[in-house]
């Protein structure tokens, strides 16, 4: 088959001929349709957590994935050969820039009908991320209010929408021209980064969502009340900061999880949640899909799509 690969840490992309994964019990293969990047892929590329999560070469770089299920192994139980399915594959099952792929299946859900393959390949990551976060990490709760940094991102896009279901009032940070879009999604306060200090504008929030570190994290320590919770994606609270202001610090890296993943498909099938695609690339582009995905600006998830040919 096809696929994306790197040969050793810190070395280049090539579109290359490998043998397919093998199949394992609780495990499908599928026929891959579209893929998407995200930061966590070219951090591993780099080398630079091998000692926590060690590659094994070749290594199909992806692991966001949507596509129809070939085969089937043994102990899988609600999934058959055809069906739609999408997933973030766990770190054993990576590869998801390829024409075949293996899920295992209790990181998958089905696909929703009413989009996409290569729609639903920008959600998991992303997706799972957020709901992580502001539900299992901070507890959001109807009437909570929540900022959310890096609102037209990846993650950013989708958590306002999650936020939003559970009644939670939003505010979000993001560059001028993506404010329509984040008041779309529901933001019902916006912060423009550019000409405005997000830590004097607000005040009295109940979460933090941040995905940036740095300044923004420690800044954000200052939007919060008493007793409310601050969940990084991106950085540690190294000035313990949590403890002078009274308020809660998180820091964790996304798990799959096929039945949160099946929520969401429920609340994108219902028209609730829509996913964002920034720029859509064939397979053979790769290279330059990551090279967006490093520049920083895209507007919701950078997709792959591959040939089945």
């Amino acid at each position: 088959m096809k696929a994306a690969i790197i040969r050793d840490y810190d070395t280049h992309i090539e579109i290359a001929d490998i043998d397919p994964p093998a199949l394992h019990d609780g495990s499908v293969l599928i026929a891959v349709h579209a893929a998407s990047v995200n930061p966590i892929d070219y951090i591993l590329q780099s080398g630079a957590m091998k000692d926590d999560m060690p590659l094994t070469f070749p290594h199909v770089m992806g692991y966001d994935v949507s596509g129809k299920i070939t085969q089937v192994g043994g102990d899988v139980t609600g999934f058959e050969v055809g069906d739609a399915v999408f997933a973030r594959a766990n770190q054993e099952d990576a590869g998801a820039i390829a024409q075949t792929a293996r899920l295992k299946a209790d990181d998958m859900a089905l696909k929703p009908a009413n989009i996409s393959h290569e729609d639903a390949a920008s959600v998991p990551l992303a997706g799972l991320t957020a709901w992580q976060a502001l539900i299992s990490k901070a507890g959001l709760k109807a009437g909570d209010k929540v900022l959310i940094h890096a609102g037209s991102g990846g993650v950013g896009t989708l958590a306002i929408q999650i936020a939003k279901h559970f009644s939670a009032h939003v505010a979000t940070t993001c560059s001028p021209r993506n404010a329509d879009l984040v008041r779309e999604l529901g933001a019902d306060v916006v912060v423009d980064y550019h000409s405005q200090a997000f830590d004097e504008e607000l005040s009295d929030y109940d979460i933090v969502f941040d995905m940036l570190g740095g300044d923004t994290l420690k800044r954000s320590f200052k939007v919060l009340k008493k007793g409310g919770t601050l969940v990084s994606i991106k950085g540690q609270d190294t000035d313990n900061l949590a403890e002078k202001h009274g308020v809660r610090f998180e820091w964790f890296f996304m798990e799959p999880d096929g039945a949160m993943l099946a929520d969401l498909a429920q609340l994108m099938e219902d028209g609730i949640v829509r996913p964002v695609v920034d720029r859509v690339y064939p397979m053979s582009e790769t290279t330059e899909a990551y090279a967006a995905l490093k520049d920083g600006h895209a507007v919701g998830k950078i997709v792959v799509t591959i040939d089945r040919a």
